[in-house]
């Protein structure tokens, strides 16, 4: 069965004027508006379709994709508001999509950029939005891991980080200290669970938790000295905007990498930066040679 607010894979039932009417199950058939509809289509074809009340409330498909479905959280712009109704928000969409005044969490104006819940009015099956986000956040048992990838919508900062709603689910923080650059309230990004509380809260990371990030980046530093003739102008001092650049990492997986290469004596410390050592020959009591390679070409 086709579900409202959601992408669906749906057969074409027949052809009409107004488009292609698509099987949509206990639903009945879903109308596809003619310029929705995709060039070459063969028989037998079934179609990738988002499925929601157009303006006059009846069930069409479209092959638009919005900026988030029922059951998700998006941050959203306001587009206009009713003095009746409530706010009309841009989710992507040719028909807007309707925050009411009853699911606001504050005034909003046109032009201002709102995080919303999306869901689906069981009355009415309109698809509407709520800004009241507490009621949607945290029903479910905690079945998060440490070191578990999630992704993340950044939705509000604070004096020890930043907010985020993890996997449309619930709240985790992304702690200051642990952040190479600063983020945006609505970005999202790609990131790691840190550490499950007792209480079912959720410490986050943008890096892989510990150890775990060290071994590949070891061989990432290790690869960049190698092709910029055995130095790098990093070290601990460098700033995390320039290592996240370099490295797509953070400082602190940063440092855990170079300081296990330093107790591997394969690379020392300069002023500033690093040189790549060798250690193939090394025997207790020596120093380890800098690696003789020729110094990397200008690009």
């Amino acid at each position: 069965m086709a579900l409202i607010g959601r992408r669906n894979t749906l057969s074409i039932v027949r052809a009409a004027a107004p488009g292609l009417y698509l099987n949509g199950g206990e639903l009945g058939e879903v109308l596809l508006p003619g310029r929705y509809i995709p060039p070459n289509l063969k028989p037998g074809d079934r179609l990738d379709v988002f499925v929601y009340l157009d303006s006059e409330d009846r069930l069409v498909a479209t092959t638009e994709t919005p900026k988030a479905q029922v059951g998700e959280f998006a941050y959203l712009k306001v587009i206009s508001v009713n003095s009746k109704i409530g706010a009309f928000l841009d989710w992507g969409l040719a028909k807007d999509l309707l925050l009411p005044f009853r699911e606001h969490d504050g005034p909003v104006r046109p032009g201002q950029w709102v995080t919303v819940f999306i869901f689906l009015d069981e009355t009415s099956r309109r698809i509407v939005a709520t800004a009241r986000l507490q009621r949607h956040l945290g029903k479910s048992e905690t079945t998060y891991a440490d070191r578990q990838p999630v992704d993340l919508l950044v939705v509000n900062r604070t004096p020890l980080g930043y907010t985020a709603i993890v996997n449309h689910d619930r709240l985790g923080l992304l702690y200051h200290d642990k952040l190479a650059n600063p983020l945006a309230v609505g970005e999202r990004v790609k990131g790691f669970v840190r550490t499950v509380r007792p209480n079912g809260k959720l410490d986050l990371s943008l890096d892989a938790a510990g150890y775990k990030r060290v071994a590949p980046l070891r061989e990432q530093i290790v690869a960049a000295l190698e092709q910029n003739g055995g130095q790098l102008p990093f070290n601990d001092n460098s700033s995390p905007a320039a290592i996240r650049e370099k490295f797509a990492c953070s400082k602190n997986a940063f440092k855990l990498a170079l300081g296990s290469l330093y107790k591997a004596r394969r690379i020392r410390f300069e002023a500033p930066g690093i040189q790549l050592l060798d250690n193939s020959t090394y025997t207790p009591g020596e120093s380890p040679k800098p690696v003789a390679l020729k110094k990397a070409s200008p690009a």
